[in-house]
């Protein structure tokens, strides 16, 4: 059923669009069956299964709890850090999740790309949201190692470890880290797309990139994350964002590989 009610949605953008658009300014991504079905399926399924799976987990019992020793040694120093406002910080950043579709409808808006390009992009951003916290939900709850506050002996930190639930002992890898950085790299794909020849678009990029860096720092200092958490869920979102967008440019070289009786080769299109 999910499925279905996917596919029809994709069928309707894909009629829709073409007329909402504005012919005097180039297309620069374009939506397909092929591609978004299958992409946004995984999304919903990831999203769905991993909170499912996270609800599942439990609290271990003191013992089992992997010691300190056992981390990374560049993560050890954090590990009984607590920030209750560094954490909420980090969670008010949210805000700047909309940045991408706040750049693309003003695009849009002042005549510099075409409505189709715009909902193209939202669809994309939509997309890759989903499946950078679907991967994320389902590392988690693998529960590699616990939060770093769970390790808290004193203060705050060890109030909220008591009271802990059992996501809080999967902390690899951040999800805070993993969108901030899906939607750093769309809000400077856009631009730079949108705007190749603007002598803004080092700004933008190091802007983007630098508010993704400063929610991933606000997660350690609030002990909600190691380094290694925040490292790996930025590299996650940049790589599901590049690989999204790339799959969606009009401009995009096309490659497949074929293989017939007797030979085999690979085609590219650009």
């Amino acid at each position: 059923m999910i499925f279905d009610g996917l596919k029809r949605i994709l069928c309707v953008c894909a009629v829709a669009i073409p007329v909402w658009s504005q012919t005097s300014v180039p297309l620069h991504y374009e939506l397909s069956i092929k591609t978004d079905l299958p992409v946004a399926a995984l999304g919903v399924f990831t999203s769905i299964f991993g909170n499912y799976r996270v609800g599942e987990m439990s609290v271990p019992a003191r013992e089992d709890i992997p010691k300190i020793s056992r981390l990374l040694p560049w993560d050890r120093p954090i590990a009984g850090r607590y920030s209750e406002s560094a954490d909420k910080a980090s969670d008010y950043a949210a805000v700047f999740g909309l940045m991408p579709l706040a750049l693309g409808g003003y695009s849009w808006l002042a005549g510099d790309a075409r409505g189709s390009d715009f909902a193209s992009y939202s669809l994309m951003f939509v997309e890759a949201l989903a499946l950078q916290n679907g991967v994320n939900l389902m590392v988690r709850s693998l529960a590699l190692w616990p939060r770093p506050y769970i390790y808290a002996e004193s203060g705050d930190g060890a109030k909220v470890a008591v009271k802990a639930d059992g996501e809080a002992y999967g902390s690899f890898f951040s999800g805070h880290a993993s969108a901030a950085f899906t939607v750093a790299v769309f809000t400077g794909e856009w631009f730079s797309e949108v705007y190749p020849n603007s002598p803004h678009k080092s700004l933008v990029w190091a802007g983007s990139l630098s508010a993704a860096g400063l929610v991933g720092v606000l997660r350690i200092a609030a002990g909600k994350h190691y380094p290694t958490d925040v490292i790996v869920g930025a590299l996650v979102g940049t790589g599901i964002s590049f690989s999204i967008v790339e799959l969606h440019k009009k401009t995009a070289q096309r490659i497949s590989l074929w293989a017939g009786f007797n030979s085999a080769g690979l085609t590219a299109r650009f």
